[in-house]
């Protein structure tokens, strides 16, 4: 066989045209060799010629000849990488190809063999024919398609028909919009216009529609397109393949969807509002219809019950104003008996149906008018069933609806709203455990806060309590006001640490506690002094101490103590690490009281101080605690005085439109911090209710005494009352002639009561005596406590006032 006849067979088999041939015997000789050969090897004909092939090629490599020679045998060909030696010795990697020679000589029936020798260094590798090429691209799994330079079809694999699209032979000459008209054409045609302008490749351009193959699912597929040029470099078309890529692309929507409901989820602990945006999350990313139905116990924070009574806490859908909801947010969502929400109540289980039986009438029941429907009439198709279940307890059910999206639900949607579900279930459970803590605190709150303030004359009062939004901020804020002796009232505002219910149980016991020592009637650095050590020996007794978080404990509390008289218009106030009372003067100025601030109770630090200031009648005492002075997360003294002074100057109709107004002004509806406002307006008794005189040291003075009493009550109209009143009157004037020393001072006082007080300057308080029938003293107190409501001691700087009082309300027999 000649050079130019092993070069044109060479062609014709593998369609390389650079490769350079030679002829073998049956041996392994060479029988042939041309000059291609000669060129890449440098051995002339002559030299190479008759030499065994194994001696052209490197040891390791001629030492596979015998396994080569046997596949040729077996296969007809055979092609690989080996290693030539060059005359020189140096290696020349090398790509053959050998196969059966085709022998034109009739007689010679021996076995000849066609190598092709390629260099390697100057091919990029194999070299494959046309038929090779072709199983490539027709046995591909991957969809590859030619357009030509009008985006029309030319070519394409028979991969192409999983997508639903015609045979390759129907598919010539179409555009892709005639091909897929369930994708976007004109988005793929512009990708394949660009890469005909530019020659640069599109790599993995994806793209969602509806392929032939699956009209009513979404399905997903990455493109790459490369364009085609001829010999001289001109465009011939773009060569574009198509993979499905739908499987990573719902999986890759999930996680998305998933992430988006762990962030857009749970972001508050408002149990409704964590309801509403599981619906927002879910539709239209998995449904086109949501409802979300929760326990009423659950929404109202109690423990779930027997009781399925569900209520609608939100809702979604694709079309605006959610047409499809039979039940608005806040409505009880009655179901059938049996229906799939009540069972999968019930037994905890999800519930998946691809398709509603159209004519059937939705699950609810009790809807008036005309506001049921077929699911046909409403357009749902499709639905899932979820239990909203978090540690054990099942505390509502969500179902999702297919209404646009043709495809039914499978079981990758039912995991994927388990998943959704289980993620909300988390955050309502949170939202309702949070709910009912917070109710708890509150209801205990209200419990020990006074449901109404007691009626006196000594101020007009009025309070304004607004608890925190966050269970972090609802603390112990208290006020109150105790009538005192004499017509005087305390005021009090306190605040207690932490939060939650154990801050609630804090500021009940200091209310108990100030009220306990208020009726011992000390001025008010006193009660202070004896509060403080009454939380300091509480929390030492509970281990807890000052760095020690303990929610239950009073140690850190702030209080403000005031003491009024409405004789006199005296005020006496002191402060234990709490912000001094503003005073509105009758004219409408503010300003507030210079107050020594004391350490906070039981904290330890210096002795309480107390401030005397009188006050005109008509002022209004504003006692408050500090949530009032902070706006959010601000907290600076000076501005949140500047800020309560210009609230407080603002006049109002009554005192209660003024509390109120000055809370609403300072504190948002939704407050980070609880706020209680104590407002009171001074009144002074007037010369016609107090009346006083000085009792001289000397017993027979005492009768005097009495009947000045008697007059005065008669003045006043209160006849039925001289009687006790003497005897009143006559044991305390008596009692301080025989045990004090100095001036002596009888005093009436016409209040809601008939108070008798008799001040003298002892320091010795009498005690209450039960004598035997045979003593001939030691009755007086005794007789006073029966005739009396009340009676008791105060001291003053002066000495002391033994007092008694008398319900007006209840005439003596």
């Amino acid at each position: 066989m000649g050079a130019q006849e092993e070069h044109d067979t060479a062609r014709h088999r593998f369609d390389v045209a650079d490769a350079a041939p030679l002829l073998l015997d049956a041996h392994g000789t060479v029988t042939g060799w041309t000059r291609d050969a000669e060129r890449l090897l440098d051995y002339p004909a002559t030299e190479a010629v008759g030499q065994s092939v194994a001696a052209l090629l490197a040891p390791e490599d001629a030492r596979r000849l015998p396994e080569i020679t046997e596949r040729c045998r077996t296969d007809g060909s055979w092609a690989g990488l080996l290693t030539a030696l060059h005359k020189h010795g140096r290696p020349v990697p090398v790509m053959v190809r050998i196969t059966v020679a085709e022998n034109t000589d009739d007689s010679d029936h021996s076995e000849r063999w066609l190598v092709l020798l390629s260099e390697m260094a100057q091919a990029p590798g194999w070299d494959m024919s046309r038929r090779v090429l072709e199983q490539m691209v027709t046995r591909s799994p991957i969809g590859i398609a030619i357009v030509d330079t009008d985006l029309r079809c030319v070519w394409s694999n028979p991969a192409l028909e999983q997508f639903g699209s015609a045979p390759a032979q129907r598919r010539l000459g179409l555009r892709f919009a005639e091909i897929q008209p369930g994708l976007d054409a004109e988005a793929i045609e512009a990708q394949m216009r660009r890469v005909l302008e530019t020659g640069e490749p599109i790599v993995e351009y994806e793209h969602v529609g509806r392929v032939r193959s699956a009209p009513h699912r979404e399905t997903a597929h990455t493109m790459s397109f490369t364009r085609i040029d001829d010999d001289r470099g001109h465009p011939m078309g773009v060569y574009y393949t198509v993979v499905d890529i739908t499987e990573r692309h719902r999986a890759r929507q999930r996680l998305a969807l998933l992430d988006r409901a762990g962030e857009y989820i749970g972001r508050s602990l408002d149990i409704r509002r964590t309801a509403q945006e599981l619906a927002d999350v879910a539709v239209p990313a998995l449904a086109d219809y949501l409802t979300v139905d929760l326990l009423e116990s659950v929404l109202r924070g109690a423990e779930p019950t027997a009781d399925v009574t569900l209520l609608r806490a939100g809702q979604q859908s694709v079309n605006e104003g959610v047409p499809e909801a039979v039940v608005e947010i806040g409505e009880m969502a009655a179901y059938r008996p049996g229906s799939p929400p009540l069972r999968c109540l019930a037994e905890g289980t999800p519930w998946r149906e691809e398709r509603l039986d159209p004519l059937a009438a939705e699950w609810a029941t009790g809807i008036p008018g005309d506001r049921r429907a077929t699911f046909l009439e409403l357009g749902l198709h499709s639905v899932l069933v979820v239990p909203i279940r978090a540690r054990g307890a099942t505390l509502g059910v969500a179902t999702f609806f297919r209404r646009r999206r043709q495809e039914p639900f499978d079981e990758d949607d039912l995991n994927l709203a388990e998943d959704l579900v289980s993620r909300a279930a988390v955050c309502v459970d949170n939202a309702w455990r949070y709910t009912r803590e917070r109710e708890a605190a509150l209801v205990l709150q209200r419990s020990l806060l006074p449901h109404r303030l007691p009626e006196q004359d000594a101020v007009e009062v009025t309070a304004c309590y607004r608890p925190a939004d966050e269970l972090t901020g609802l603390g112990g804020d208290w006020y109150d006001l105790i009538p005192l002796s004499g017509a005087r009232v305390a005021l009090v505002v306190g605040e207690a640490p932490g939060h939650g219910i154990g801050a609630a149980a804090a500021m009940g016991r200091l209310r108990t506690a100030v009220r306990t020592l208020a009726a011992l009637d000390l001025p008010p650095e006193e009660v202070l002094g004896h509060l403080d050590d009454l939380v300091a020996r509480a929390a030492s007794e509970e281990g807890a101490g000052p760095e020690t978080e303990d929610t239950d404990s009073a140690r850190g509390s702030g209080c403000v103590y005031v003491v009024y008289d409405p004789v006199d218009g005296q005020c006496t106030m002191a402060a234990a690490g709490h912000p001094g009372p503003a005073v509105i003067l009758p004219d409408g100025t503010v300003a507030f009281v210079d107050l020594p601030q004391g350490p906070s109770l039981g904290v330890g630090g210096p002795p309480f101080e107390s401030v005397e200031v009188a006050l005109a009648e008509g002022s209004t005492l504003a006692l408050h605690t500090d949530g009032l002075l902070a706006r959010g997360e601000e907290w600076a003294v000076d501005a949140g005085r500047d800020r309560l002074r210009r609230a407080l100057e603002k006049p109002a109709s009554s005192l209660d439109l003024r509390c109120r107004s000055v809370v609403d002004a300072l504190a948002p509806d939704r407050p980070h911090d609880d706020v209680a406002l104590l407002m009171a307006r001074t009144r002074l008794l007037g010369p016609d209710q107090v009346a006083d005189w000085d009792v001289p040291v000397d017993p027979a003075r005492v009768a005097e005494a009495r009947k000045t009493a008697s007059r005065q009550l008669t003045e006043w109209g209160l006849e039925e009352f001289a009687f006790t009143t003497e005897l009143v009157v006559s044991e305390l004037v008596t009692n301080a002639i025989r045990y004090a020393v100095g001036p002596i001072r009888l005093q009436l006082i016409r209040e809601r009561s008939l108070i008798c007080e008799v001040f003298d300057s002892g320091d010795t308080a009498p005690h209450l005596r039960h004598p035997r029938t045979t003593d001939e003293g030691g009755r007086g107190l005794l007789l006073v406590s029966q005739f009396a409501r009340r009676w008791g001691t105060r001291f003053v700087p002066e000495g002391k006032i033994i007092w008694a009082e008398q319900s007006l309300a209840d005439p003596p027999d």
